[in-house]
This record gives structure tokens, C-alpha cells and sequence, in this order.
């Protein structure tokens, strides 16, 4: 520069100078990608590839040696290597067509492999899958000689069909779809509780009065004791919202889109008093619903049903994507997880998404040669159908999809995959939308890929009493029980595709299911979830107590079974015999779950 004065052609050149340095830096941090210049341009123009001919033959002078037929080498023969350019990290070969040592990646050189990292109910005297995995050979050629007992799955529910059209939802709808909620909250509350629930939020009175509304924000930042809004329901509060006092409340536990009823006084009319919440109305399980039949009908029928041999063995392997690690697209997680259940010859393998990730560095940077419903053919439906031919038709298969699939519809609630992409002649595959609820056998089974767990513990807002406990995962987990919901969280997270008009009923919940599966990035858990039956008046209208009994669930998050470069988790489930309803011991008292590092 020529003293101060900044002259034209300088800022031309410092601008240069700023991009060439912005490329250089990107350059650096993206290593697997390269940019085009007009060198590249002129290069492949004038077809001046660069080659590595070191590997191959090259042709020397002629030695005084006599020249065979058989030593002869002809120079048009000779095939170059593909495509590189040298010092650019540049190739059109990417690491997902390398064929890739066993010893070569950091998952090979993993250590504890299959090593059990807890087990819940380690009491019971089941068969555990450390004696199955440690049998001989013979001991294993027996094991394999025996057939795979058929288990029986039905799919319960309803939900988006394979092949649906999506994408027409409108606020109209959304907002429609938000207002039955708190309709039918406040009918099922209204049916416990005796009286009318159908009080304006906002409206005035010195008198105690409930009403019914979903929880909302103040402002665009984090929910806080100081931020609750009440939001009622058009019907009754033409969509108003008020201010929640909880300063008489010793112990909640709140997130945007919950629907409870809240009881209180509202003198001014801004703001509600709360002095009790109603936040849990869990529907009853099938299994208690069998508990409500007369002793002596139920002791009848136990003893017609009964039979002189011991209740037979289920065994489940779940596991939830990612099946492939961070630095290729090998899948080795998946094949060790089929060689584990190939050991053990479990009744039922649960897969859940996502298959092919569309977080995975390689897909979402398109350094992939492939398409991405290749690539799920490929890796897991092969594998999927040589696992289910080698174990016989006894063995059955869930597959159940995500919104991270880069190969599937990014909708949720989710469709199903096409049935006629599988070659399932015995009917052992089953594919169920997400989220989906089985019964396998007599045990009824939820499932969800979406991380529901991890997105209500960045948005809830929780007061606990001095001195008392309180299990965080549990009282997430059981928020989707109380509201009676897959996902009840409203706005949802940014990352999630939610479509509350596709398939009106797919996220709720029918009934209280036995186990619950959900795939989180979480730790992996293996929770109890005790919620109470019912709430019923007693002598005075306005006292509210319990009623005695109690929801009882095991939710279970497996893990990933791919974490970065290295291997996840995935779980082991057993248990004997079928619902309570059979005379046996409630499921979480005779279910044994492992968790195990892949």
C-alpha cells in the first residue's frame, strides 16, 4: 500500500489473497473432497491423466537374452490404474469400495468384544448367553441340528401404509390434530374425576376449578418454572393461554406440547394458581386388563390352560442403528451382530434404523459411488435373507425403520419398507412402520427409532422435594406412557419430519405395552416404569386419590451398535412363558435383559 491511501487495485488483490486462504482452509478440514479448477478443466480436456505405472510392468529395453513367446509382453496390453491425482486426497475410488483387512480398522482392534456391560434381573436362572457363546463345537453342531421354535407375531395398531404420498400437511390440520389431544384428555378426565372439566383457562373465579390445556413457552428459549403457559382448547378456551403458577406445586415435570389438567383458582384471570396437576392417565396394559376378571373365573381358566410342561424360553436380540462405523461403510457391527445371533439362535432378531444414515460423513458428504437403496439391498437385505435360510424357518426377523434412512421416506410417522424388495418365502421377515407395536407371543412390544428420549431431556423443565430421588431416564421414559403417546413432544425437534395428518392414531398409544423399545443416543438402559392405574373421587368431591395397582413397563434403550469408530451396544432379552394373565410372575419380574458391546 502506498502509505494510507487504499487504492482499487489493492482490494482486488486482498481479496484474492482472502479467498485463497478460505479454499486452502476448507481444503484442509474437508480431506476427502477436492475442487475443480480450471487446471483440473484443461487436464482432463486434453486427456493428461496421471497414472501410477509403478504397479504395474513396465516395458524395459530389450535384454541380450533371447525373447520367448511365453516372456513376451505386449505394451497395449497393460491397463492402467484408475484415475488418481497425486498430493489432492482425491479419488474416485471411495473407502466403501476398498475391501478392507479385518486387522485394518479400528473396529477390528476393538477390545471386549461381546462383553456383557450389565444385566438386569441377573438373579434369574436363565440360560445366559455367555454358556451359550461358550459351548464347544460339538456342543454347537448339536445346537444348530435343533430347529429355531417358531414365535407367533402380530402386528397391532395402524400406520402410514408402504407407498403413501406425503407431504400435504397443513397448519390447518397440525393445529386440529393438537386440539383433540386436549379433547380427549379432558374426557378421560372427566370420566375419573366425576365432573365437569370444561372451564375457560383464562376466566376469572375465586372458586377452585380444572381445566385442561397443553404447556407451552413464554418466549422462544428453554422451558423454566418462571415461562409455563397454559394453552387451552378452542372448544372451551377458544385457544387462549395463561400464566401457571407452580409455587404450590412440590414436584412436576413439564415439556412443550404435554397435555394435563391442572387444578386451581384463577382470580384475575392471567394467571392460573395451581395447587394439583394431572399429568398421568395411563391406560392399563392387557395383562391387567385380564386381572380385572373374577378370581374364580381367572383361577378356571389358569387351570384349563395348564399344562405338566415348564414354561418355554423366548429369546430376543435387538439392536438399533447405526450398523456401520464412521470411517467406512463395511457395515462390520452388522456382521458381527449376525454372527452373534447365529451363536446364540435366538427366537426373534429385532433390527431397528437407521440402515443407511443419512448423519454418516461418507453419505452426507456424496463421496459415495453408489445409490443409497444399493447399498441397503447390498449390506442388509442380503444378510438379512442369508441369516433367515440359514437358520431355518423357525427363526423370525423385525425390521423397523427410521427417518435417518437416506434410502427411505423422511416422514414421520413412518411407513413401512416394500415387502417386495424381500424374497421371504416363510414368511419369517417382518416389517413394521415406526413407531409399531408387535405381540410376540403373549407379550406386546413398542418400538421407536425416533430419539424421543434424547429430545424431551433438552426440553424439560423438572422440580424435585428436597431429599428425594428421582431417576431422570425413568421419568422421561415415562412421559410417553401418561400421555398415552410415541412422541408427545409439540413443537418437535428441528431434525424430525413430524406429520400429524398422514396417519391420524399411528403415535398413540392402544395400550400400555409389556416392554418398550426405544433407540436413543443415550446411554443405554434398562428401566421399570411404574405408573398408577387410575385416579378415582372418594368421599369429599374435591379429594382426589390414587388407585391402588400400578402400570408396570420395562423400557429399554439397546444403544447403537456402531458409536463413531469403534462398536455400540445392542441387547439381549429373555423370559418365560407368556403374559400375567397366564399365572405367572408380572414380565418384569421373570424378564432378563443383557446389555452387550458389539
Amino acid at each position: 500500500m502506498d502509505g494510507v491511501k487504499v487504492l482499487k487495485a489493492d482490494l482486488d488483490g486482498f481479496k484474492q489473497f482472502l479467498e485463497k486462504e478460505r479454499r486452502e482452509f476448507f481444503r484442509k478440514k474437508q480431506t476427502g473432497l477436492h475442487f475443480y479448477t480450471k487446471d483440473d478443466v484443461d487436464m482432463l480436456l486434453d486427456d493428461k491423466q496421471e497414472t501410477e505405472w509403478e504397479e504395474k510392468p513396465l516395458p524395459q529395453t530389450p535384454s541380450k537374452e533371447k525373447v520367448t513367446p511365453e516372456s513376451y509382453v505386449d505394451p497395449t496390453e497393460l491397463t492402467p490404474p484408475p484415475f488418481t491425482l497425486k498430493n489432492r486426497g482425491f479419488s474416485l475410488h471411495t473407502p466403501a469400495d476398498v475391501a478392507l483387512k479385518p486387522s485394518d480398522t479400528p473396529f477390528a482392534r476393538r477390545v471386549n468384544k461381546f462383553a456383557v456391560q450389565f444385566t438386569f434381573n441377573d438373579h434369574l436362572s436363565l440360560e445366559s448367553s455367555g454358556e451359550a457363546a461358550s459351548n464347544t463345537d460339538s456342543d454347537d453342531i448339536l445346537k444348530r441340528l435343533k430347529p429355531v421354535r417358531r414365535c407367533e407375531i402380530d402386528v397391532l395398531g395402524t400406520g402410514p401404509e408402504s407407498g403413501t404420498r406425503y407431504m400435504f400437511d397443513q397448519i390447518e390440520n397440525r393445529f386440529g390434530a393438537v386440539d383433540k389431544r386436549l379433547q380427549n384428555f379432558a374426557k378421560v378426565l372427566e370420566e375419573r374425576l366425576h365432573r365437569k372439566v370444561d372451564d375457560h383457562v383464562a376466566h376469572a373465579s375465586q372458586e377452585k376449578v380444572v381445566v385442561v390445556g397443553r404447556v407451552c413457552c413464554e418466549g422462544e428459549g428453554h422451558l423454566n418454572d418462571n415461562s409455563v403457559l397454559l394453552e387451552g382448547s378452542v372448544e372451551h378456551s377458544n385457544g387462549q393461554r395463561v400464566r401457571l403458577d407452580l409455587r404450590n406445586i412440590p414436584k412436576f415435570s413439564f415439556f412443550p406440547g404435554q397435555v394435563i389438567g391442572v387444578e386451581g383458582q384463577n382470580p384475575s384471570g392471567f394467571c392460573l394458581m395451581a395447587t394439583r396437576i394431572f399429568d398421568s392417565i395411563p391406560l392399563p396394559s392387557v395383562s391387567l386388563l385380564e386381572d380385572e376378571e373374577p378370581p374364580a373365573k381367572r383361577r378356571t381358566s389358569n387351570q384349563e390352560s395348564k399344562t405338566p410342561e415348564s414354561p418355554q424360553l423366548t429369546r430376543i436380540v435387538a439392536a438399533a442403528g447405526p450398523f456401520t462405523t464412521n470411517d467406512n461403510l463395511a457395515y462390520e457391527p452388522l456382521v458381527e451382530l449376525f454372527a452373534y445371533a447365529k451363536k446364540v439362535r435366538p427366537n426373534l432378531l429385532i433390527l431397528m434404523g437407521p440402515y443407511v444414515d443419512s448423519e454418516h460423513p461418507q453419505i452426507k458428504q456424496g463421496t459415495v459411488n453408489k445409490s443409497f437403496s444399493h447399498i441397503f439391498q447390498e449390506e442388509i437385505r442380503m444378510r438379512v435373507e442369508e441369516y433367515c435360510e440359514e437358520m431355518g424357518d423357525g427363526c423370525r426377523v423385525v425390521l423397523v425403520p427410521s427417518h435417518r434412512d437416506a434410502h427411505h421416506d423422511l416422514i414421520f410417522p413412518q411407513p413401512p419398507f416394500d415387502a417386495h424388495d424381500f424374497e421371504d418365502p416363510n414368511h419369517q421377515i417382518t416389517l413394521l412402520t415406526n413407531p409399531g407395536i408387535l405381540k410376540i407371543n403373549e407379550v406386546t412390544a413398542g418400538f421407536c427409532t425416533t430419539d424421543i428420549l434424547r429430545h424431551l431431556s433438552s426440553e424439560e423443565v423438572s422440580r424435585v422435594p428436597q431429599g428425594a430421588s428421582s431417576d431422570r431416564m425413568t421419568r422421561l421414559a415415562s412421559h410417553l406412557l401418561a400421555q398415552r403417546s410415541f412422541y408427545p413432544l409439540f413443537p418437535p425437534a428441528q431434525s424430525v419430519p413430524l406429520d400429524l395428518t398422514l396417519a391420524p392414531g399411528s403415535l398413540d398409544l392402544p395400550s400400555s405395552p409389556d416392554i418398550l423399545l426405544l433407540s436413543s443416543n443415550l446411554a443405554p438402559f434398562v428401566k421399570v416404569l411404574s405408573l398408577p392405574r387410575d385416579i378415582q373421587p372418594v368421599d369429599d368431591e374435591n379429594d382426589i386419590r390414587e388407585k391402588a395397582g400400578k402400570v408396570r413397563c420395562v423400557c429399554i434403550n439397546p444403544g447403537y451398535a456402531a458409536r463413531g469408530m469403534s462398536g455400540g451396544t445392542f441387547t439381549e432379552i429373555c423370559f418365560s412363558g407368556g403374559d400375567s394373565s397366564s399365572g405367572l410372575e408380572p414380565l418384569h419380574k421373570r424378564l432378563q435383559v443383557r446389555v452387550i458391546r458389539v
